[in-house]
């Protein structure tokens, strides 16, 4: 399991990787046995940050809970943010930029 939230906290960094002239303006990061955090923001104006801890440790059903955000700048010049959870119920993404499921 340490793997696991070890292996998401760089992968999201990876995603996050600043060209060559983009430069890093803050990135912080933590991560425990049992959860962890990071954020990261660069010149470009992109900007991430998640934390996650695990539900139910120990117990057949472990699993990781995240809740996070990122935002960047587009090509069209507009900031676009996505918050979101990502948990038992699966990836939930909210923006104002993204569709929403009609009701049913």
């Amino acid at each position: 399991m340490k793997f696991l939230i070890a292996f998401v906290a760089l992968f999201a960094l990876a995603l996050a990787a600043p060209s060559a002239d983009v430069q890093v303006l803050r990135s912080d990061s933590d991560v425990g046995p049992e959860g962890f955090n990071y954020a990261l923001e660069t010149s470009d104006g992109t900007k991430t940050q998640a934390e996650g801890h695990l539900t139910n440790p120990g117990a057949e059903n472990e699993a990781i809970a995240v809740k996070g955000s990122f935002s960047f700048v587009a090509d069209d010049g507009q900031t676009y943010t996505v918050n979101y959870i990502a948990d038992e119920n699966g990836f939930q993404p909210q923006g104002a930029h993204l569709p929403v499921a009609p009701l049913a």
